[in-house]
């Protein structure tokens, strides 16, 4: 290990030194990511410690009198038997503060880039807990006075983080009392004290430009409010169909090859999160290093910047250690409840939580615990509620407002939406994007199974929908959903005997499916005009394929057979509307308009004739 490395370790040597005369424990077994420790007296479950030689970090999970269950979130290659283990006295935590913005961590928070230059393309062990660069010089801008009295939440001071993202400092939940010291504006390191603060007993703190939280609490909020505002993600099927909100939570499941992926980067690059965290969990090696080299060279549509200036990446691929991959997501998860303290939305994007059960089968294996179904521990479905759950639209204690939205990809093995991560998932999101294999085949993108997704958002902006968009959008919605349920009943029937066994009534519900589907459901995501499309766009293409279907059924009614009520050139020319109006000019739907009223008018005077 390099100079840089043994510094690192030294400084975690010292910090656990300092925490008392707690004597360090032995190494006595020792099973792959998982090691028991002997003479733990003085441990804490949940406690971050060093392990061995090389202070590989490791977390306690379990205590039997003097005997400690430990799982190590580095490679245990080489360590031995009778090696020390040395408490820090402190849980898995994370350093908040400037620099997370931009930058790409494994699941434990250590910047990938900054180890590149420490260890080359593989994580060297008993790097260290290394985290945010504390050698960083950032201009602050200070917002309290001496005398100013402080409570939890309260902004003391604001950073430009990127030119997208102002990083405001809050007091910790855990701190207050009244300004006796402040610094001058200018640049700081995240040590520097910046703010001191003195609480009802006389005892003076400092503030820094960062604070620590333990991975696996959630922060702190004064409520948690009503969801009443949509995630846009400009996507039509999610909009208008299977809508999200803010701080919902929503689950991504399909087999290999089904656009998950795809999917979750249109969500992150067109959503409007203020801030993306995605979550690469235990995904392959190949597929996250398209991810990392993908994402810093995405411009952000609504600002023109780097995407990455609101991004944070978590990289965790498949051939890094398993107990990492576990901590991942919760690594995610608090760093955007940090960002949502300062009244952002965020948006995680975690690929794919179905990787991180599995690290949680691997490491309840090597405990020997009792398997539940398909080997997956009796506690998978809490560990998923304990992670759905931190999502949320909440007011801060800062007194703001902020969100967590959370979309968790799940791969279940060949495409069985009735596994258990699938299936327990299912309980504790409120929308179901299911991933059609045989869309995805068809180049049907996105390949979200409009038959099988739902949405329990509906109900819950109905009125925001009714108020920003349309009056009547929920109902076109729901009469749309209903034509395509009614036309997959059909095609059974046609797959049996013949589309012309049919009734012409059936056969233009047939013919208008085709065009919800082709025409609205489908979208290029290579096309300016169609990768986005704002909402209005969304609601008068609904309205113009309603208005379609209404004249069309009521000349079949007339009884003007289905040859002639459906005119192929017009029916073309519905489909390809998502491409031939632009964005920002609406004016060709009223063209659209007046070219259906004028080909049903001209068809009842032939007839009438």
């Amino acid at each position: 290990m390099n100079n840089s490395g043994e510094n690192r370790a030294a400084e975690m040597q010292d910090m656990a030194m300092d925490i008392g005369k707690v004597k360090a424990a032995r190494v006595a077994m020792i099973n792959g990511p998982v090691v028991r420790a002997e003479g733990v007296r003085g441990f804490k479950v949940r406690e971050m410690v060093m392990v061995g030689d090389k202070k590989l970090l490791g977390e306690v999970i379990s205590i039997d009198s003097d005997k400690a269950i430990i799982q190590v979130y580095e490679e245990t290659e080489g360590l031995k038997a009778g090696e020390e283990v040395v408490p820090t006295g402190k849980a898995l935590s994370l350093k908040l503060g400037p620099g997370i913005i931009g930058n790409i961590f494994d699941g434990i928070q250590r910047p990938l880039q900054k180890i590149e230059k420490i260890s080359g393309n593989f994580i060297s062990e008993g790097i260290g807990l290394i985290s945010i660069d504390p050698d960083a010089l950032w201009q602050v801008e200070l917002k309290v006075s001496e005398g100013d009295e402080l409570v939890p939440g309260s902004i003391y001071a604001t950073v430009q983080e990127s030119s997208l993202i102002e990083h405001r400092l809050m007091v910790p939940p855990e701190m207050s009392g009244k300004v006796v010291k402040v610094a001058e504006n200018g640049k700081y390191r995240l040590e520097d004290e910046i703010v001191s603060l003195e609480d009802n007993n006389g005892v003076t703190r400092s503030l820094r430009l960062y604070q620590e939280w333990p991975v696996r609490e959630p922060r702190p909020m004064q409520r948690r409010m009503s969801i009443e505002q949509p995630l846009i993600t400009g996507q039509r099927v999610l909009d208008v169909f299977f809508p999200l909100g803010k701080g919902g939570t929503a689950a991504l499941p399909g087999g290999f090859g089904t656009g998950k992926t795809m999917t979750q980067h249109q969500l992150a690059k067109w959503s409007d999160a203020d801030i993306i965290v995605y979550i690469g969990c235990g995904e392959r090696g190949n597929e996250m290093t398209e991810v990392l080299e993908d994402f810093p060279k995405l411009m952000d549509p609504k600002s023109g910047r780097p995407l990455m200036e609101r991004t944070v990446l978590i990289a965790n691929t498949s051939n890094m250690p398993v107990a990492a991959r576990e901590a991942s997501i919760y690594t995610g998860i608090t760093m955007a409840e940090y960002y949502r303290d300062m009244g952002y939305h965020v948006a995680i994007m975690a690929d794919s939580t179905s990787r991180w059960a599995e690290a949680l089968r691997e490491i309840s294996g090597r405990l020997e615990e009792m398997p539940a179904e398909e080997g997956y521990p009796a506690y998978l479905p809490s560990r998923l509620a304990q992670f759905y759950e931190r999502a949320g639209y909440v007011k801060t204690l800062s007194g703001s407002e902020g969100s967590v939205t959370v979309i968790g990809a799940v791969s279940p093995p060949g495409g069985d939406f009735s596994e258990p991560v699938t299936e327990n998932t299912k309980r504790f999101v409120n929308a179901f994007l299911a991933l059609d294999r045989n869309l995805a085949y068809a180049r049907h993108y996105p390949a979200i199974n409009y038959l099988s997704s739902y949405s329990g958002y509906i109900k819950m902006l109905s009125n925001w929908f009714k108020d920003n968009v349309a009056e009547d959008i929920v109902s076109l919605r729901a009469k749309m959903l209903e034509l395509l349920h009614e036309e997959k009943k059909l095609m059974e029937i046609v797959e049996l005997v013949g589309e012309d066994v049919l009734p012409d009534s059936q056969r233009l519900v047939i013919e208008i499916s085709r065009i919800i589907k082709n025409g609205f459901l489908q979208q290029n995501a290579m096309h300016k005009e169609d990768t986005y499309v704002p909402l209005q766009k969304q609601y008068l293409m609904l309205r113009t394929i309603n208005l379609l279907y209404e004249k069309a059924s009521k000349a079949v009614k007339d009884g003007i057979p289905i040859s002639q009520a459906k005119d192929d050139m017009l029916f073309a020319q519905i489909v390809k509307m998502k491409y031939n109006i632009p964005n920002d000019n609406l004016e060709g739907f009223e063209q659209l308009r007046q070219d259906i009223e004028s080909y049903y008018e001209e068809l009842y005077r032939r007839y009438e004739e």
